[in-house]
């Protein structure tokens, strides 16, 4: 059995109240100027049933408005009651206020059509200007409730309106303080597993050859190049969770890596890859004085720093070669190692350098290649292969 919704405190309330005035009015006889033809009490029989019906005003207002019109036209057939009137017109404002959008639309124009049709009929009929009073009467009974309703709603959904959209506001920023937080994450991961791999993977391979290898020179040798490595690593480490730690005036953070500091990279490279066969090589052919945006050149060495680090780990015994070309709309960074069988120790690598690589080529709108192909010289190489735009609206820096 389907139970109609509880009304609302509000029009008991309402209710209430028009039908004890109402029944004051009744007692004191005071009429509104019904035509009486029904008899006295029976403006008694109108009033109750629009009282009944402001208990509808918010559940069920359509069907409020139906009762409530039937009733204030039977009004008229009794002495009349000002209290049942003004019910009526309460059940007007409230069906265009918490009714649906198309009777929000529909009734403030039923009602001025209404009004305009009794005003000019009555004009015709009685055929005097006193005549307009019954258009007066009839806009302040049917169109200014409707009216007013229509207003209130307006401002009500306006209200509801600039809530939403403040709340998809708040929503919309904290997605973006959320992929915000995230991408810094990505990009911190990337800075120190750039800075830092490099160094623990030539501790790696020469602890592990000091280890294996029982010649006093050689272990002098790998202990040499692990103190240094470790020492270059833990001044990295140091150095960024400086930064992280102060974001006062006082910290300034170091100078970003540039392509002019190849040089010493591939001195470095040498030294840890000597003891496993494997020489460094710089071919930049890039135009002397050609000046790159700060993003393409911190991506190139890092692509550059990153294929060397993985070359010291996996590379067989060759030369590991670097090459720069510069256009006009591009920097292309190509890296190729010898790619084989290896002997002796061997780091253990994650992957996560790969994608570090693809991820910065990424951001700067850029392609990224990675994987073995034949060499030259009838062997296999690794290349890794990365274009970086550099023309004005390319990059998405």
């Amino acid at each position: 059995m389907k139970r109609f919704p509880r009304p609302h405190r509000d029009d008991v309330r309402i209710a209430v109240v028009g039908l004890a005035g109402g029944l004051v009015l009744w007692g004191l006889r005071l009429v509104s100027g019904g035509s009486g033809l029904l008899g006295w009490g029976w403006s008694l029989v109108p009033l109750a049933v629009t009282a009944g019906l402001e208990l509808l005003r918010r559940t069920r207002p359509r069907a409020a408005l139906v009762g409530g019109t039937a009733m204030v036209v039977a009004d008229q057939f009794t002495a009349g009651n000002l209290a049942t009137v003004l019910m009526f017109t309460d059940l007007v404002y409230a069906a265009v206020l918490y009714g649906t959008p198309t009777a929000a639309r529909r009734i403030p124009v039923t009602t001025g059509l209404v009004t305009v049709a009794l005003t000019i009929g009555f004009l015709a009929w009685f055929r005097t200007p006193q005549a307009l009073l019954i258009g007066i009467v009839t806009g302040l009974v049917f169109l200014a409730p409707a009216t007013t309703g229509a207003l209130v709603r307006n401002h009500r959904d306006a209200a509801e309106t600039a809530t939403l959209r403040a709340e998809q506001t708040a929503l919309l920023a904290e997605i973006d303080r959320a992929q915000a937080v995230v991408a810094e994450r990505a990009r911190m991961a990337r800075e120190l597993h750039d800075m830092v791999a490099n160094h623990l993977s030539a501790i790696a391979i020469h602890s592990t050859a000091a280890l294996s290898l029982d010649d006093p020179a050689t272990t002098g040798r790998a202990l040499t190049v692990i103190r240094e490595n470790s020492v270059a690593g833990l001044a990295e480490m140091r150095r960024l969770i400086g930064l992280l730690r102060d974001s006062g005036a006082e910290s300034e953070p170091a100078a970003a890596p540039t392509l002019a500091g190849l040089d010493a990279l591939l001195e470095r490279a040498r030294a840890n890859g000597a003891s496993s066969g494997l020489d460094f090589a710089l071919d930049d052919t890039r135009p002397p004085g050609a000046a790159l945006p700060a993003p393409v050149e911190l991506a190139a060495y890092r692509i550059v720093q990153e294929s060397l680090t993985n070359a010291l780990k996996h590379a067989s015994p060759g030369t590991v070669t670097a090459e720069l070309a510069h256009t006009w709309r591009a920097l292309t960074v190509r890296v190729t190692s010898p790619y084989g069988d290896r002997p002796g120790p061997r780091a253990p690598g994650s992957g996560a350098g790969l994608v570090g690589m693809r991820e910065r080529t990424a951001l700067l709108g850029g392609t990224f290649e990675s994987g073995p192909e034949p060499g030259a010289d009838g062997g296999r190489i690794w290349r890794v292969w990365a274009e970086l735009p550099i023309t004005e609206g390319e990059s998405s820096v």
